[in-house]
């Protein structure tokens, strides 16, 4: 018999966050999350998450032992930037066992419910702006930095307790071998009208670190207003962000484009710490873990494009063109193998043209779902 128990205690909450590690043993394309930063997402005044917003965590038992897990989430930021009474789910992963599914669903939905939400939508963990979507296609490869996997049956079991889909998200590879090397032509160009407009692109300066960070997220939550599911970061969560990816943050792969001082567009691609993370047992960094993340941080050949983005009166000016020929030039002269630009909104026209016009494939594809409750 299945049985459904809200997570609690300490105790309950590392082994929600350990599940995985279970489910997915012997699967060589499985990156356990580093621990740590699970646990810190999922507690209350660890994140800058709960200042606003709260999750409930479930986890389903069978004899004991775990069968699955889900988190229920009320966003309350989303909601008021878009007056909805939206709920979500996230952090999902179980057996294949119709069962198990149901009654999960059942119980992240009870919760939902009694917080007044009227709808499902996810999985996204917690929010779209952290690593979100059901992989669909592209089962062949780990995870790159930052993005979710999953067993292929979990779409069945979503779909068969009557979620379908409210949009998808797409993951472009560019192998530095085979990409478009016109646009790197262009750069000179593009910089000669950047000259006469008087715009300016230059690397992120990492001793003024907190200023630059702060100009950023005014960019990030101008520039993304209009896209499907967007929600705008407080200040608290850019910078909780920012610190985090400051330890393996490569200023040549961070840029800013600025006009007459004031930043208009930010471009962001960071290392595949997955490369180092799938080696790293349970998730745990210690005793011996940090080792491997420290040693692994040279050896890293693969880059994620994870944010590019320009105000919206600038973006015929060419300034994404150059960002990507300037990441493009930077990784082949570090001799990066290539990178992922993702996720990339299906939707996003402007966006999907010029990573095809670049020769990129859309070799993943996620899906984000949404049900009634």
């Amino acid at each position: 018999m299945i049985t459904v128990k809200q997570v609690e205690t300490k105790a309950e909450l590392a082994a929600f966050i350990d599940f995985p590690h279970t489910l997915f043993e012997g699967d060589k394309n499985y990156v356990p999350e580093l621990h740590i930063a699970q646990r810190d997402v999922l507690t209350p005044g660890k994140h800058p998450f709960h200042d606003h917003s709260s999750i409930q965590c479930f986890l389903a038992y069978e004899d004991g032992k775990i069968k699955g897990r889900i988190a229920a989430i009320l966003n309350n930021n989303h909601n008021k930037f878009i007056d909805k009474k939206d709920g979500f789910f996230g952090f999902l992963d179980l057996y294949n066992d119709d069962e198990v599914a149901e009654k999960l669903i059942s119980e992240a939905k009870k919760w939902l419910i009694s917080k007044g939400l009227n709808t499902m939508i996810g999985p996204v963990n917690p929010t779209t702006n952290d690593p979100s979507g059901l992989l669909i296609d592209g089962f062949d490869s780990p995870a790159v930095a930052m993005m979710t996997y999953n067993k292929p049956y979990y779409l069945d079991l979503l779909t068969a307790n009557g979620f379908t889909k409210k949009f998808d998200l797409l993951a472009y590879d560019l192998p530095t071998k085979t990409v478009d090397k016109r646009t790197l032509q262009l750069k000179e160009a593009l910089g000669k009208r950047f000259a006469d407009r008087n715009i300016v692109v230059r690397n992120i300066n990492l001793k003024d670190f907190a200023n630059e960070v702060q100009k950023i997220l005014s960019v990030y939550n101008s520039a993304w207003k209009a896209n499907t599911g967007f929600v705008p970061r407080t200040d608290d969560e850019f910078k909780y962000l920012a610190k985090d990816l400051k330890m393996i943050l490569d200023k040549d792969f961070c840029l800013l484009a600025e006009k007459e001082g004031k930043v208009i567009g930010f471009a962001l691609a960071i290392p595949d710490i997955n490369q180092i993370q799938i080696k790293i047992k349970r998730g745990r960094l210690l005793p011996f873990g940090i080792f491997k993340l420290l040693i692994g941080l040279k050896k890293i050949n693969y880059v994620r494009v994870i944010a590019l983005g320009v105000n919206e009166e600038y973006r015929k000016a060419g300034i994404e063109a150059y960002f990507y020929s300037e990441i493009i030039q930077k990784a082949i002269d570090k001799k990066v193998t290539g990178g992922e630009a993702s996720w990339i909104l299906e939707n996003n026209e402007m966006m999907n043209k010029g990573l095809l016009n670049l020769k990129a494939t859309a070799y993943k594809r996620y899906r984000i779902f949404e049900k009634k409750i």
